[in-house]
C-alpha cells in the first residue's frame, strides 16, 4: 500500500482546517522533528495537541502564534498571515483582500 504524504493535494472544498494542518505537518517535518519533540520545544503539555493541529481539530492559540514560527523556522508576520487566512478567512480578507493568494 503506498503511503500517503502531506504534500497530497486536498480535495477542493476541502475543510481550511485540514489544509492548514497539512502545512503545519510539513512545516514541522522538514525541521526534522516529531510531534512529541514539537511539543516539548514549545513547552506544551501534551503532545496530542500537535496531531489535533495537524488533522484540522483545534487551533493554535494567538498569543503563541510567535513561538510557533520560532520552532517551525517561519518569519512571525507571514506566518500569522498564514494562521489568520485560515482561522479567521472574514478578517483576513477585510485586511489583505483576495484569500486566495493567503
Amino acid at each position: 500500500m503506498p503511503k500517503t504524504t502531506t504534500s497530497a493535494v486536498l480535495e477542493k472544498g476541502s475543510d481550511p482546517r485540514v489544509e492548514l494542518g497539512v502545512w503545519l505537518r510539513s512545516l514541522r517535518e522538514a525541521q526534522g522533528l516529531s510531534q512529541r519533540k514539537m511539543a516539548e520545544e514549545l513547552s506544551l503539555d501534551y503532545y496530542t495537541f500537535i496531531s489535533q493541529l495537524e488533522t484540522g481539530r483545534g487551533k493554535i492559540p494567538s498569543a503563541r502564534y510567535g513561538d510557533w514560527a520560532k520552532v517551525l523556522d517561519q518569519q512571525p508576520k507571514p506566518f500569522m498571515k498564514k494562521l489568520l487566512s485560515y482561522y479567521e478567512p472574514e478578517a483576513y480578507e477585510m485586511l489583505f483582500g483576495d484569500i486566495q493568494n493567503a
